[in-house]
């Protein structure tokens, strides 16, 4: 059950107010900034870290206010603190003025269970959404507000907030849900009813696909921008899978380790070639995507979302002559060869590049521009202090191997 409230004055278009992205970052050696603003240390708490959809910014929920952090150049852009108290949901849209708000648990106003629809422009909330549990996770598009519960899922429209579609799911208390963001193409993925399934939504094409991705529940998953790929994680943490998402066929499975992980996020390069998996065991790793999308950027052509136009090589030879000379390809195990013969961990690609981080640390990682690698998080308990910490990377694309630190700034710290 829901409750919907539109502001009596109608939605702004969304308008720029966070500043473009700058300038790629220099081949300058790695440097570092200590924390930006010492009165945050013993008076916060940090509730949450969420990309933008273009991943070059990211908001901060915590105890007290928002934040808005663009990523190149690094620098805080600004914060709010509305004196109600913390957000633990803060879903941007883009670099505009409208952001998708859900307080925290010691919020007086904006209560765990409700949506708020943020004009920054105007400061003040031009819509909300009241239901009677806790909201999980809040996504964005130019035209869609998605609003995900433990149980449901609730779809409305962006200009008129009114619900489009709802959409039953397993218990789903990590509130997993991600959208395509191209104008042609509009796709939803999340949880299924039942355990490892994968929903598929075109809501264009009217296409709903189940995806029976894993054997284990499902633990993170994420679209490219156009929808015509998904990739998913289990809670057993080994192996990620991608799939089309228009037949549901499993085209890739990259191989993240031996061990069992919790997988934080999953990342897709905007060129579809990269793959990003980041997990408690503190390294992120760097997959070599083997499909290759035909006419997925064009527009002009409605031709483009009516079917996946991807292409899926399952031998070596076919392998190499779909990899582009200037970039390498996962390794696996020297006895590869014997595919069948001997167990499936022996045919595994294994991450082209890998990045190291202290295994204490929770973060999510992202693609930059040019080869890079953006990562945000936060040391665990064996400290003192919680401090969180921004990471810039590159990898080289045609060896691979240990990722180079190209900037690291610690911008929060609280006590634990």
């Amino acid at each position: 059950m829901t409750s919907t409230t539109l502001s009596t004055s109608p939605p702004l278009l969304p308008r720029p107010s966070i500043e473009p992205t700058q300038p790629p970052v220099s081949n300058d050696p790695p440097s570092f900034t200590p924390i930006h603003d010492a009165s945050d240390i013993n008076q916060i708490e940090l509730l949450s870290v969420s990309w933008n959809q273009d991943y070059g910014c990211f908001a901060a929920g915590t105890s007290q206010d928002f934040r808005i952090y663009n990523c190149q150049p690094f620098k805080e852009t600004f914060r709010r603190n509305l004196k109600t108290g913390g957000f633990k949901i803060v879903e941007m849209l883009f670099r505009c003025n409208i952001l998708a708000l859900v307080g925290g648990e010691s919020n007086s106003h904006y209560p765990p269970n409700k949506v708020i629809i943020w004009d920054d422009h105007q400061s003040r909330c031009i819509g909300e959404f009241a239901f009677r549990s806790e909201v999980r996770a809040v996504k964005l598009r130019r035209d869609r507000i998605v609003v995900v519960l433990e149980h449901k899922i609730y779809v409305y429209g962006f200009m008129d907030l009114k619900l489009l579609h709802q959409i039953e799911t397993l218990a789903n208390p990590r509130g997993l849900c991600c959208l395509s963001h191209h104008s042609n193409t509009s796709v939803l993925a999340c949880p299924g009813l039942y355990r490892g399934l994968i929903r598929v939504e075109h809501f264009g094409l009217n296409i709903m696909k189940l995806i029976n991705a894993h054997d284990s529940h499902i633990a993170c998953l994420t679209l490219t921008l156009d929808g015509l790929l998904l990739a998913t994680a289990s809670t057993k943490g080994t192996l990620i899978r991608i799939f089309n998402t228009m037949d549901g066929t499993r085209l890739q499975e990259v191989r993240r380790g031996v061990d069992r992980a919790d997988i934080y996020s999953i990342a897709l390069s905007p060129n579809f070639q990269w793959l990003a998996v980041s997990s408690d065991k503190g390294t992120v790793h760097i997959f070599h995507l083997r499909v290759r999308v035909f006419g997925g950027h064009s527009s002009s052509q409605p031709s483009s979302v009516q079917g996946p136009a991807l292409l899926h090589q399952n031998s070596s030879t076919s392998l190499d002559a779909l990899i582009p000379p200037s970039t390498g390809a996962n390794p696996s195990s020297s006895l590869s060869f014997m595919r069948g013969v001997l167990p499936k961990y022996f045919s595994s690609e294994w991450s082209f590049a890998q990045f190291h981080l202290p295994e204490d640390t929770q973060f999510i990682a992202a693609f930059g521009s040019q080869n890079t690698v953006v990562v945000v998080g936060m040391n665990g308990s064996l400290t003192p202090f919680i401090i969180i910490s921004f990471y810039r990377c590159s990898f080289d694309p045609v060896r691979g191997g240990e990722m180079l630190q190209q900037e690291y700034v610690r911008f929060l710290k609280t006590k634990t």
